[in-house]
């Protein structure tokens, strides 16, 4: 993964229960700050997506894209842009590490690059919004299921 951006967050449930949430991508536009379309287009053999698009708006991006899922257990979830418009690159990851109380820690992992000129600070400033509006929105989500 290129330059990234990272952020952590506790969210008060076990860590099937938070990545049950992150699998189940038709949900975003309910929770995902931005997102006005999620859908699987490619299932995967065990249930989770191993391709979904997305209709994004979130300043300063706004794009639609399809991801490419990997996922590991309950532990992680990695992704890479399969395609996109503005969008040259978007990977990802959270990572889920059990915290032995029921509670779970979720590292959140992004970068991207866009294919209009933005100097770096402006990329790390899209890459930290994006993260921030999904880790809040995912520990508000799975701690009202």
């Amino acid at each position: 993964m290129a330059e990234q951006t990272t952020s952590s967050i506790v969210i008060d449930a076990p860590p099937s229960d938070v990545m049950a949430v992150i699998a189940d991508f038709e949900s975003y536009p309910t929770w995902a700050k931005g997102v006005t379309t999620a859908e699987v287009t490619v299932p995967g053999a065990d249930g989770r997506a191993e391709q979904v698009f997305f209709a994004l708006d979130v300043s300063p991006i706004k794009d639609e894209y399809t991801l490419v899922y990997d996922w590991d257990g309950d532990r992680e979830v990695t992704w890479t842009l399969g395609e996109g418009k503005m969008l040259k690159a978007l990977d990802g990851s959270y990572t889920l590490r059990d915290l032995g109380n029921g509670s779970t820690e979720v590292t959140y992992a992004l970068a991207l690059d866009v294919s209009i000129p933005l100097i770096g600070m402006l990329k790390r400033k899209g890459e930290k919004i994006l993260i921030d509006a999904a880790l809040k929105g995912l520990k508000k989500r799975v701690e009202t299921l």
